[in-house]
């Protein structure tokens, strides 16, 4: 689709890119309060609007997916290894003091200060990125692993407008197995990316759902993933919306399980902040369903539908409006920032790559 994109299609673009990753964050950052009624009280991680590692890891998917378009220069293009390789910087983040100023390929993104802290990681992402070992769907790293933290990651695949869904569930199935190798785990990544994508090229959020039912029904494992879904679309119209109907629907620590509560409270929410509140007034995993409905809800009304006061204490809002506005540069621009025509170095500095045989 590059090269295509009117003036109105880019900005709708960029609005939708702004609302999935902002209001992921958001999300996050709700879930990550001790209690829904300390709202706005209690800060998580000492401040207000805190994040944790889903944030951290949805910002790496986004800027190993920018290094993978700019990489198809070179001639290669291998996506699930520009992601890898994007998570292992993030793994860095996780045990190094401050950014490593001799890492010329690292880019301005692992150059962010705020980012070398531990939040809640996921035990399955610190040791499935924990070496150069590609996790892949025939070697999955921790096979056992079925919690939600490869799915809060997965809303930039979602963004890949110009690409078939069939792709984008692949692409996202494959990065997830980089951590958490139990099916109902990566294909819960995938669905969730698939609706994400949906909404971005502006589906109802039932069509873009239906689409995902149809692309799992193929896959090996999808059935607890399928009945998670199903199970949030017949809620909605079980009873009225409230925390009974999610806690049901909160039942285990399993990604299914988190994904289905975010798209039931994305399915009955009157705004983005009632979405937000119900999507983490449960027992469960609060800061990823809150990312999960929050990407949601953003991807589907764009960045002006977020809550402005929640926005004005995020932690990192200065990183992820520059990463998505660089997200929504490469994929409407492209060409013009790093094919042949392009004569300014600055891009390549912000996203380097490495060379073609070291794929």
């Amino acid at each position: 689709m590059t090269g295509l994109w009117g003036r109105a299609e880019q900005q709708d673009f960029r609005s939708r890119v702004r609302g999935a990753l902002l209001g992921g964050a958001i999300g996050d950052a709700l879930g990550a309060l001790d209690a829904l009624d300390a709202l706005r009280e209690e800060p998580a991680h000492g401040r207000r609007g805190g994040v944790t590692a889903a944030t951290q890891l949805t910002l790496f998917t986004v800027d190993g997916l920018i290094r993978a378009h700019v990489r198809r220069d070179t001639g290669a293009w291998h996506p699930p290894t520009d992601v890898h390789r994007a998570y292992r910087r993030w793994a860095a983040t996780q045990h190094d003091w401050g950014p490593d100023e001799r890492r010329k390929d690292n880019g301005w993104l692992a150059q962010q200060e705020w980012l070398y802290v531990r939040r809640g990681p996921d035990r399955a992402c610190l040791t499935g990125f924990a070496d150069e070992t590609l996790g892949t769907l025939e070697n999955p790293k921790n096979p056992t692993a079925r919690g939600a933290a490869a799915t809060a990651r997965s809303a930039p695949f979602g963004l890949l407008v110009g690409w078939e869904p069939a792709l984008v569930l692949q692409l996202a199935v494959e990065c997830a197995a980089q951590s958490h190798g139990h099916p109902a785990a990566y294909l819960s990544a995938g669905a969730f990316a698939v609706i994400v994508h949906g909404l971005t090229r502006g589906d109802s959020l039932d069509s873009a759902v239906q689409r995902a039912l149809g692309l799992l029904g193929a896959r090996p494992g999808h059935q607890p993933v399928t009945d998670a879904l199903q199970r949030a679309l017949a809620a909605v119209t079980a009873a009225p919306p409230g925390p009974e109907t999610v806690e049901a629907l909160a039942d285990t620590h399993g990604a299914e399980d988190a994904l289905a509560v975010a798209l039931y409270c994305a399915l009955v929410a009157e705004d983005v902040p009632h979405g937000l509140r119900l999507a983490v007034d449960h027992g469960g995993d609060s800061p990823a369903t809150g990312a999960l409905c929050g990407a949601l809800l953003g991807a589907l009304h764009g960045e002006t539908a977020l809550p402005a006061a929640w926005l004005a204490d995020l932690e990192g809002r200065a990183t992820l409006l520059e990463l998505a506005d660089d997200f929504a540069l490469e994929m409407t621009q492209g060409p013009t920032l790093h094919g042949p025509a392009a004569t300014g170095p600055g891009w390549l500095a912000r996203y380097p790559v490495h060379p073609p045989h070291q794929i």
